[in-house]
């Protein structure tokens, strides 16, 4: 089975680089740098199954693509948030409007930047999008090109550090902002192979909360983003690694998403998701 690795995607990135993870599945990485290509390597067979944030499977099923969930992270309410210049005149989520704000448009950013905006009474139209990868969103909120932007840790926590940005509006629980795991029905994986997946990727979850020292070393080392080794201990220490396998709560959060994205217009039609999960026959630890 081809698994799809890539910078933003902590578990399977760390996967690719530990000796003896996932050793009891049949599996090879193959490496790309855009987790937002995951859909198209999907369809294409570059690879079999992936890890993304919410948002990649509700686009790709939106695209008419055969999405199948195989499991999900624990919530992350640290690992996101919108942040401004630490000067700048905007000091609530209304002032947002007609701000240009900085993000990987169809990553979680863009359903956070949804859901804060409705704190507000604003739509994603309010605002101008600026697609940009995150150390170019700092360089350019820091030079006044942008008036916000959708951080992630662990660049969210070292910018605040460093006071080169303010955070306006933290994820918290404004969004689930797991990770899922998913495939295509197309890629015709077999059951017990996923189940085996699941069950290696729940225990290199708790690989990496037992040894957080060598995960932040290996995303250091490996430059996945301009920040210090400090900031990755700190975000490798502070994240629940837990892997849980797909349900109706899985599902029923990516639903809440999807509704979130037609009311503003970033998905044209309703999208149902049913008999969209696995529900493999896997036992949470």
């Amino acid at each position: 089975m081809k698994v799809g690795v890539h910078p933003n995607n902590l578990h399977l990135f760390l996967a690719g680089r530990w000796d003896g993870a996932f050793s009891a599945s049949d599996v090879s990485f193959v490496a790309y740098p855009e987790g937002r290509d995951s859909a198209r390597l999907l369809e294409a067979g570059t690879i079999d199954i992936c890890g993304t944030g919410s948002t990649p499977p509700i686009l790709a099923q939106a695209n008419g693509l055969d999405v199948l969930y195989v499991a999900a992270s624990a919530p992350r309410p640290a690992n996101g948030g919108i942040v401004t210049g630490p000067s700048s005149n905007i000091r609530d989520v209304a002032d947002l409007k007609g701000a240009r704000i900085a993000l990987l448009d169809g990553s979680f950013h863009t359903y956070l930047l949804a859901r804060v905006l409705e704190t507000a009474g604003l739509r994603l139209s309010d605002v101008q999008r600026v697609e940009l990868a995150p150390g170019a969103s700092l360089r350019a909120l820091g030079e006044g090109e942008v008036d916000a932007w959708v951080a992630m840790a662990p660049l969210l926590d070292q910018s605040l550090r460093a006071g080169k940005a303010r955070l306006l509006a933290p994820c918290g629980d404004t969004i689930p902002n797991r990770s899922v795991f998913w495939t295509l029905r197309r890629r015709e994986l077999p059951r017990g192979v996923l189940e085996a997946f699941i069950r290696s990727l729940m225990a290199f979850g708790e690989a990496i909360s037992h040894q957080p020292d060598e995960a932040a070393r290996l995303l250091a080392d490996e430059g996945a983003g301009p920040v210090d080794l400090a900031a990755w201990k700190k975000a490798v220490e502070t994240r629940d690694w837990r892997i849980v396998p797909a349900g109706p709560d899985i599902i029923a959060e990516q639903q809440a998403e999807a509704d979130t994205l037609v009311r503003h217009g970033d998905l044209p039609d309703t999208l149902t998701l049913t008999d969209v999960a696995l529900v493999p026959n896997v036992a949470i630890a």
